[in-house]
């Protein structure tokens, strides 16, 4: 099922491991799927012609091309999106309102920079964070961070609570977000240095829509869904889970009925829709991607999160070992 109204999603499409192809076959799967979806195809020509070609005319007209032919490898630096690329062309065209999303299976640093530095972050978000939501016995959990800051300090991961709880109240509907911390045990004072100085960090912010902070929490509550509705933690550790969650299913021999772990996260932080699609992902994958951004600029989620958070007091100090985006 697909929700009404225009949605313009401009697709990297040299990103990801087996980029042009796959990206080629999940924008087709999306085009035909959704009649109001449109796309922006960001690549070469040629590439996007062979898209193009494959479909009847009334998906055709829905469907525009901007050529870039230079693409950041998953091995290079996060700045050589600095550079002109298919993924800084993305951005650059829902900042310049061409299109209202971007996604791409692309490097994840590189994106995560272009969108910073293109689109500009919300006041009192220093340091994006990639949200995932993840199937549970007791319903969806949203897991934040999985790869936009690595090492974060208690700061961020604080303000990082207050993104994953508006998130999940706007994105999922979910009322009075239950927010966690991973860490190794329940009880206060586990966890390494991080963890022990975030949990009272996390114990003291307001949090929007609701929510309530209910300490920590372990990696088998990601999978129940019982104890929190919102597990934080930093970039690192968020990304290993996903694979492992995802090299669990494969053991088990596929994601259970009720879906698997995602290959599509949002980035919260920045003024604008991002997508960012797992670098290995397949045509369903990028399909689901490029739903999820339909889905987040139809319900507004972007600027109602944004909005939700201009509401929350925030510590204008930031974490003394975050990283800042250059210029």
């Amino acid at each position: 099922m697909t929700e009404p109204g225009t949605a313009r999603i401009a697709v990297d499409l040299l990103g990801g491991d087996d980029a042009p192809a796959v990206v080629v076959d999940g924008a087709l799967r999306a085009v035909r799927t959704d009649p109001d979806l449109h796309l922006l195809l960001v690549g070469p020509t040629e590439v996007a012609d062979g898209l193009i070609g494959a479909l009847d005319p009334e998906q055709r007209s829905r469907v525009t091309v901007r050529p870039v032919r230079t693409a950041v490898g998953m091995a290079d630096h996060p700045t050589a999106a600095r550079g002109e690329s298919t993924v800084r062309a993305a951005v650059h065209a829902v900042r310049d309102g061409i299109a209202d999303a971007i996604v791409s299976a692309g490097s994840t640093g590189a994106t995560v920079t272009a969108a910073a530095l293109g689109l500009g972050r919300w006041p009192g978000v220093r340091r994006p964070a990639l949200v995932a939501t993840l199937p549970a016995v007791e319903g969806p959990v949203v897991l934040l961070d999985v790869g936009g800051t690595l090492e974060p300090g208690a700061a961020t991961l604080a303000r990082h609570a207050v993104l994953g709880a508006a998130y999940a109240a706007v994105a999922h509907a979910v009322t009075a977000p239950r927010v966690g911390l991973l860490s190794v045990g329940t009880e206060a004072g586990k966890g390494d240095r991080l963890r022990r100085s975030a949990d009272p960090a996390l114990a003291a912010v307001p949090l929007p829509c609701g929510a309530r902070y209910v300490g920590l929490v372990e990696g088998y509550d990601i999978g129940v869904g019982a104890r929190a509705d919102v597990v934080v933690t930093d970039g690192f550790t968020g990304n290993v889970l996903l694979k492992a969650i995802e090299g669990a299913y494969a053991m088990a021999g596929g994601p259970p009925a009720s879906g698997g772990a995602p290959r599509a996260a949002a980035l919260l932080g920045v003024a604008g829709t991002v997508v960012v699609c797992h670098g290995a992902a397949q045509p369903d994958d990028v399909a689901s991607g490029i739903a999820l951004a339909a889905h987040l600029w139809r319900r507004g989620a972007t600027d109602t999160v944004s909005s939700v958070l201009d509401a929350v007091p925030h510590d204008p100090a930031p974490d003394r070992n975050d990283t800042e985006v250059a210029p």
